[in-house]
């Protein structure tokens, strides 16, 4: 791992744009940095109290925990009071200068604050305004709360994960969130597009149950697509029992073939050239009738090699395959250090500090890493002064969470 280039440019293909976050948790501040790393001047927003996520995890100085270090960075922290009068003042600035205004609230709660999408429009017909919450705006439940494990619940999730285990499981992460957080960004990105052709601007809203419905159907809605019954939902190869990591004489390995030529390569593979005639398994239909049986054979014959022998005869028959790897492998992957993906810098107040490379490549554009995730209230003045407010203005607008208290504090 070696230290990162943090780059005081900004040539990613969202350099020029502004983002104003008042997003919290992780949905949102995953969006948010994305936006971030491709070069927009996000601007987090935050109540006195600061994000929840900044107490989240271990820590070496206060609100600054891991958990928030990691979804934070290229953003700058301003506090703002938003009950207090004088603080909207501020935000009404923000907004006048921005291209983007994102929030994570529910519609009600936005709307009290005099921040929906109406209010946000008066101010700037020309901004994306986006937020995202549990369900859809004009549905009866667009105020209902929702966090990442209901929606693991009510959307399949939690279900299919307890196919395998006799009752419903969470995914150990917190993968509704951070897929909405995905196509939140995404969402933000192509209504920028859509303004920069057009000169209007519009709201987004991302409703989490719909697009983690839509991320379990795509295969999942089987039968169901063409409205036939009988052969029902679900993609029946995702829930055999057989459908898992193979056990090998010193470990794990992973390994899918696809199409008829890769089967029969992985049948010799294995020593069962004599399987790609067999009428259980010689075409795709024929396979997934039988998956059971055949993910039976495979298990069997696994076990009989040590990972590495069998990752050297698939890595010859092109068949894909790698090993399980734990976190502590992940940090020491020969592939993953190539790429110089873990990096460690200096954080100016935390010290020494790891993150993740940007893992998306851009030939002409590429995103980069400029600032670690800020202290609270960090850039108050800095922002604010840029807005044309004087100091004693902006200690007014920042009630309790002051950027110099902060400072003192951090």
């Amino acid at each position: 791992m070696t230290e990162p280039a943090i780059q005081s440019g900004n040539a990613g293909p969202l350099s020029g744009f502004r983002i104003v976050d008042l997003t919290v948790n992780v949905l949102g501040p995953v969006a948010t940095q994305i936006l971030g790393d491709m070069g927009a001047d996000v601007i987090k927003v935050e109540a006195p109290e600061g994000d929840h996520n900044r107490n989240v995890g271990p820590s070496r100085s206060d609100a600054m925990g891991v958990f928030f270090l990691n979804l934070n960075r290229n953003k700058r922290s301003v506090v703002l009071d938003l009950k207090k009068p004088e603080a909207k003042r501020g935000l009404v600035k923000l907004v006048e200068t921005a291209d983007v205004f994102v929030h994570s609230m529910r519609p009600g709660a936005a709307e009290r604050l005099g921040i929906g999408y109406k209010d946000i429009e008066a101010i700037n017909p020309k901004i994306v305004y986006a937020s995202a919450s549990g369900y859809r705006l004009n549905s009866s439940r667009r105020n209902w709360p929702a966090f990442d494990d209901v929606i693991q619940g009510m959307s399949g999730v939690a279900w299919m994960n307890g196919k395998g285990h006799g009752e419903p499981r969470y995914f150990p992460t917190v993968i509704a969130d951070k897929h909405c957080g995905y196509v939140l960004s995404s969402a933000i990105t192509m209504a920028l597009l859509w303004r920069e052709r057009t000169g209007r601007g519009q709201e987004v809203h991302v409703p989490m149950l719909e697009s983690m419905v839509n991320f379990n159907m795509l295969e999942h809605l089987w039968g169901g697509v063409l409205d036939d019954p009988a052969e029902g939902l679900g993609y029946s190869r995702m829930f055999t029992p057989h459908r898992r990591p193979y056990r090998t004489q010193d470990g794990y390995i992973c390994l899918l073939a696809i199409t008829n030529e890769q089967w029969r390569r992985l049948f010799s593979v294995i020593g069962r050239p004599d399987m790609a005639m067999d009428t259980r398994f010689a075409k795709v239909s024929a396979r997934s009738e039988n998956i059971d049986a055949l993910y039976s054979i495979l298990s069997e014959r696994m076990v009989m090699e040590t990972t590495a022998e069998w990752r050297q005869r698939l890595d010859q028959a092109d068949i894909p395959n790698g090993p399980v790897q734990d976190f502590e492998d992940l940090l020491k992957d020969p592939y993953l250090q190539e790429t110089n993906f873990f990096q460690r810098t200096t954080h100016p107040t935390e010290g020494r500090f790891m993150t993740t490379a940007i893992p998306v490549d851009f030939s002409d554009s590429p995103g980069s890493i400029r600032r670690l995730a800020p202290r609270l209230g960090e850039h108050t003045h800095e922002v604010l002064e840029g807005c044309g407010f004087d100091a004693d203005e902006i200690d007014a607008m920042t009630g309790e969470g002051s950027a110099e208290k902060v400072l003192v504090k951090a």
